[in-house]
């Protein structure tokens, strides 16, 4: 059992995770501002190839690392990777002027950013069920709460710090967390012990693997419509100012914390794998609501953005939580397996979107494609949950 000092950094590394993790789409409107850093849709996209890419091998690499090296070194190389994203994006803001710089140094923060997340998240789920082993799942939970609510405070900063004149003000205060966690981080055990012994040999990756691999990549696509795209549906489709765009994601990753806590607290009246059911279609029709909006709808935009957090709220952690149900050669494969292809999913929605923008595509005509790929995931979610609703 850990010490409440432990739990607590845990804990509080969800909350700052959630805020580093989300601070490049927070700034979205500032990237693509043609008084700003004037970025095209593609540039803005393209901004999230590297994270994807080394968010998915630091995800996979992370087990065998933490076998070697310990679980606290790979949460505080993590936290190192976080913190030397938010300082090149610190850095970035005297390049505004040259886009080729500016965009240079942009992609190696995310790179730096999706390495964080890759090593970090991992490591403090991990920990999370770890220190708590007779109440793993609620301790995981909870953690998973924390980081979405990490994720709804970057946009309101990023409102603050733009009303105040200094946007970078939410890469600093990151930056400043980031430092404060690593301190209080350095000096505490933070020792999950180690299971059984994994045979070495490998027969290939089980079947069952691909069907969850298959809906983290679905998932992935439709938070990302929301939290990269939601702030620019709003300013250019909807009329929006940046203070309401500020507002809908936050309202979004708001929904997706409020209904990760809202169905665990009812799971007695309605079962989890009920809920995994319902979410995607809730989430489809979210997408055709949102794609029907038009200018003059902000008000219904922020409602619209706040229900389709609710719709993606408990898929993730569900997701992962079924996967530990599954055998024991299917669930090895899922420990990181999920949060890669999670990041598959963010990568073809945080840089496709920017391409078919520049080519005449709508935001409109964009979040009706997503309710298709939020139905699918509602057909898949069937699958995923056959062997668990037995289990």
């Amino acid at each position: 059992m850990a010490s409440k000092r432990e739990t607590n950094v845990v804990y509080g590394a969800g909350v700052v995770q959630g805020i580093v993790l989300v601070t490049f789409p927070a700034a979205s409107t500032i990237f693509t501002d043609p008084t700003e850093y004037d970025l095209t849709n593609t540039q803005y996209g393209f901004l999230f190839i590297p994270q994807v890419l080394t968010a998915i091998a630091a995800s996979l690499l992370g087990a065998a690392l933490a076998r070697r090296f310990g679980t606290k070194r790979v949460y505080l190389a993590g936290l190192a990777a976080g913190l030397i994203s938010m300082s090149l994006l610190i850095l970035s803001t005297f390049f505004e002027s040259s886009t080729y710089w500016a965009l240079l140094v942009l992609l190696i923060a995310t790179a730096f950013l999706g390495t964080g997340f890759g090593l970090t998240v991992p490591a403090i789920n991990t920990m999370a069920a770890a220190f708590h082993p007779a109440a793993a799942e609620r301790s995981v939970l909870v953690l998973n709460a924390l980081l979405g609510l990490g994720t709804a405070l970057a946009p309101v900063f990023v409102a603050i710090f733009v009303g105040l004149g200094f946007w970078w003000g939410l890469p600093v205060l990151s930056a400043v967390l980031l430092v404060l966690l690593i301190l209080g981080s350095v000096g505490l055990p933070l020792q999950v012990e180690r299971g059984a012994p994994v045979a070495r040999e490998r027969r290939g990756v089980p079947a069952r693997f691909w069907v969850f691999a298959g809906f983290a990549v679905l998932y992935g696509i439709c938070e990302t419509v929301n939290g990269n795209w939601s702030q620019l549906d709003m300013t250019r489709e909807l009329g929006a100012s940046r203070t309401q765009a500020a507002i809908a994601l936050t309202a979004f990753w708001a929904m997706v914390t409020v209904g990760r806590i809202l169905f665990a607290a009812v799971e007695r009246w309605l079962p989890t794998r009920t809920t995994y059911r319902i979410l995607p279609f809730l989430l489809a029709a979210t997408f055709v609501f949102v794609a029907l909006l038009g200018n003059g709808d902000a008000k219904l935009g922020v409602l619209a953005f706040a229900l389709a957090g609710l719709g993606c709220s408990a898929l993730l952690p569900l997701t992962i939580s079924f996967g530990q149900r599954e055998p024991a050669e299917v669930a090895a494969a899922l420990a990181g397996g999920v949060i890669a292809f999670y990041q598959v999913g963010y990568g073809l929605a945080a840089f496709g979107v920017g391409p078919l923008l520049d080519h005449g595509v709508g935001l409109p005509t964009i979040y009706g494609l997503a309710s298709i790929v939020a139905v699918a995931m509602g057909l898949l979610s069937f699958t995923v949950v056959g062997r668990a609703a037995s289990a």
